[in-house]
């Protein structure tokens, strides 16, 4: 009886979805009930402290889920391979448009030239995040780092900073093609950060099949979210029973092949 309570339980519980005022869902994946959190990693300073609702859904949690622990100071910048020059790897286009990306945001670009593409990426759209006014202590899955460490919870991670590090270090050509679509789609990211940004401050869309501009090619996205996706389906309904507040980025909670639409499957 208690078992088909449950379960009965689950199914209002699905049908009968609770919004919030940001991009988040509650999901039953058998005994373990998820609050999962659309996170932006670099935010502004209006986006803190955590919403309310948050706050009470970690308070209530037996565990802390994230992609990685981020306040544990690993770097992915700490190691880099030595490789050609940039001209040689870029087109005389894209090595231009490189040129003015790194005076727009301040970058030295010959400290750029012997990096690893997809270093050479990230520190670009770091950059341009600061320069949109985002901040690393003021992200989504760093404020609830620090809260959960400050209730002693349990962090798990989905990934931790060593297996996203090898990701990056698996790309094919050093990342070249993560570089040059960072290139190819530098106006469109900005809307985007910009788009994600007010999922927390304004309201978050309703629809999870969402179309969102595209930022990656079709070989990287599959490689950085669906495939993420469908391994963190697998770890997430694996948990033991409880109650967990799951922070993953906001664009793996919209779109094709999202995280909560293979939950709730």
């Amino acid at each position: 009886m208690g078992n088909l309570l449950r379960k009965a339980a689950a199914l209002w519980r699905r049908l009968s979805p609770v919004s919030y005022a940001y991009p988040a869902q509650d999901i039953a994946t058998g005994p373990c009930r998820l609050h999962l959190v659309g996170s932006i990693h670099m935010g502004t300073q209006n986006m803190t402290p955590l919403p309310v609702a948050l706050q009470k859904k970690l308070s209530q949690a037996d565990a802390l889920i994230v992609e990685a622990d981020i306040t544990s100071g690993v770097s992915p910048f700490s190691e880099s391979e030595f490789c050609l020059p940039l001209a040689e790897r870029l087109s005389a286009d894209e090595h231009n448009q490189l040129g003015r990306l790194c005076q727009e945001v301040g970058i030295d670009r010959e400290m750029l030239d012997n990096l690893p593409a997809w270093q050479i990426a990230l520190m670009l759209q770091a950059q341009q995040a600061q320069r949109l006014g985002l901040r690393a202590e003021h992200g989504i899955d760093f404020q609830l780092l620090k809260a959960a460490k400050a209730q002693r919870k349990k962090i798990i991670e989905l990934e931790g900073p060593q297996t996203q590090l090898a990701l990056l270090k698996a790309l094919p050509e050093n990342g070249l093609s993560l570089l040059q679509d960072t290139l190819k789609h530098w106006h469109t990211n900005a809307r985007l950060l910009q788009t994600m940004i007010g999922w927390w401050l304004e309201k978050p869309p309703v629809n999870s099949q969402l179309a969102l501009p595209a930022t990656f090619n079709s070989a990287l996205n599959d490689v950085l979210m669906l495939q993420r996706n469908q391994r963190w389906y697998h770890e997430l309904t694996a948990l033991p029973p409880g109650d967990y507040v799951v922070a993953v980025g906001a664009l793996h909670l919209y779109g094709e092949g999202n995280l909560p639409d293979l939950l709730k499957k």
